[in-house]
């Protein structure tokens, strides 16, 4: 497999006609190895418009629906970052390239030492990945800028959006299959979030998380 052709192609054929024409994003794409966050037994698939198996019957998102979801964020440089299911580290990775800070929470043992040997070898330094149940959120160090949940839920438990900053959004995957919508919380003050339907995609439940 030529993998930089491969790469190009993801990027050209998959991901820009789905919108994300952000030139930072498509570039991130083109240098973050994605093929080294994959598994091995599928790694020829790195590139593919499909998820990915990941152990413990996880599996990583599709590139243009992590693409689509770093696009919408619009992280900047300063930001401090929750993400909520980690899987094998990829997306934290491009988080922790747009972000100052990246905090992610894996509820496997599995995932989460392979996460971390996964941002380490890819030499990614500001993006911590800790074992826990990310329902409840990391509030000791509340609150984040952006707080991005890696999976579907049935609905955004009100723990994350308390942790957001004034200002501060949260992405997700809301709803039940066959419909559901990437959706963008933004807090505009201390009790009030307004909300906004994104896309219609469809993705795996994250684990832990209430399904109601």
């Amino acid at each position: 497999m030529n993998i930089e052709q491969a790469r190009f192609n993801m990027i050209e054929q998959q991901i820009r006609p789905w919108d994300v024409l952000d030139p930072g994003v498509l570039a991130l794409l083109a240098v973050v190895r994605r093929e080294d966050f994959v598994p091995a037994a599928f790694r020829s698939m790195a590139f593919m418009d499909t998820e990915l198996p990941l152990p413990e019957g996880q599996c990583m998102l599709a590139p243009r629906v992590e693409a689509r979801l770093l696009q919408e964020l619009q992280l900047q440089r300063h930001e401090s970052v929750l993400e909520v299911g980690t899987g094998s580290g990829f997306m934290a990775a491009l988080l922790a390239h747009r972000a100052r800070q990246v905090v992610s929470l894996e509820i496997s043992e599995a995932l989460t030492r392979m996460a971390q040997d996964n941002l380490r070898r890819a030499a990614v330094m500001n993006a911590a990945v800790r074992c826990a149940d990310g329902s409840a959120g990391l509030s000791g160090e509340a609150p984040f800028d952006a707080i991005v949940l890696s999976g579907s839920v049935a609905a955004v438990p009100r723990p994350l959006l308390e942790q957001l900053k004034v200002g501060g959004r949260l992405i997700a995957i809301v709803g039940d299959e066959p419909v559901m919508r990437a959706r963008m919380y933004r807090r505009a003050d201390a009790s009030s979030w307004s909300q906004t339907d994104l896309f219609d995609t469809v993705a795996p439940r994250l684990r832990g998380l209430p399904e109601s």
